[in-house]
């Protein structure tokens, strides 16, 4: 893979830079101190790695990963950093890795094997915009590195059960007990929900992404296939989302707590387990 490296300390870049040309799997790799520098260098040199410093004059190691997936999404983000209080905001933007520095030979290595990974994932098709969502912590979505703003909370948290349901139709009436736990699904309710969904839906298509939603015959889905979700890869059991689940799933929701059991069990378990629960309360008898 051709890769390059972004660090405004020239020894820490040297180090970097010196250690991606023992690796047999990077085919070039060229370093440089500025943000602005490697932007335009890209233009005409494509890469499929990116190791960035994240503590940077000027830009950012995270506005920059930001700008180099609006040039290329598929491009693999590594960040370095000697402050580990980043790696929250670092991971909400996808990259395969986040290391302390300094960078050794070992870690290097492992990292690279999640960096091929991730480049070798099914891609989308041309011109289709990539759907990012995040379910460990809080939950988020993410067009193309840009985070999807949401007008009404309930409408984000509708989606949000719909992303847990993994494709699962989901009724109205199901839909409205989530959002609205124990109260009677009446007709005025049922005026209520119906804005949220619009809203939902008027939201996903300002983003340009109103394919992710299905609605059939008094039923809401996702379409599971359109997203690149941290859960469904931690189900597939990719190493990379594994790593970055910290014990904590759609943390804004009660109603995500049983998923979080189903994760913590699987994660001490994988034989066995079951299947991953619906997000719905338990109807009393």
């Amino acid at each position: 893979m051709r890769a390059v490296c972004v660090d405004d300390d020239r020894l820490s870049l040297q180090n970097t830079l010196g250690l991606c040309r023992q690796m047999p799997q990077v085919q070039s790799a060229e370093g440089f101190t500025r943000a602005r520098d490697v932007l335009k260098w890209m233009e005409s040199n494509p890469v499929e790695l990116a190791i960035l410093d994240i503590h940077m004059p000027e830009m950012d190691g995270l506005a920059l990963a930001r700008r180099i997936r609006e040039q290329n999404p598929e491009t693999a983000i590594l960040f370095l950093s000697a402050h580990p209080q980043y790696a929250a905001d670092a991971w909400a933007i996808h990259p395969t890795g986040y290391v302390l520095k300094p960078l050794t030979e070992a870690r290097l290595a492992e990292e690279l094997v999640y960096a091929a990974q991730w480049l070798s994932r099914p891609g989308q098709k041309p011109g289709e915009r990539r759907v990012e969502v995040k379910t460990f912590g809080n939950f988020d979505v993410f067009v193309d590195g840009g985070k999807v703003r949401f007008s009404r909370t309930k409408a984000k948290e509708l989606l949000a059960c719909l992303v847990d349901r993994r494709g699962i139709r989901m009724t109205r009436a199901e839909a409205f007990h989530v959002l609205w736990d124990e109260e009677e699904y009446s007709r005025p309710k049922q005026k209520i929900l119906d804005v949220i969904i619009r809203n939902l839906r008027a939201t996903l298509e300002e983003n340009r992404i109103g394919d992710v939603l299905e609605l059939e015959q008094g039923t809401l889905r996702v379409v599971p296939e359109k997203l690149h979700c941290d859960y469904y890869r931690l189900l597939r059991g990719e190493e990379d989302a594994i790593r970055e689940y910290q014990g904590e799933y759609m943390s804004a929701y009660t109603w995500a707590s049983g998923t979080e059991g189903y994760i913590e069990s699987r994660l001490r378990n994988p034989i066995g387990t079951g299947g991953p629960p619906t997000g719905l309360r338990q109807e009393s008898k």
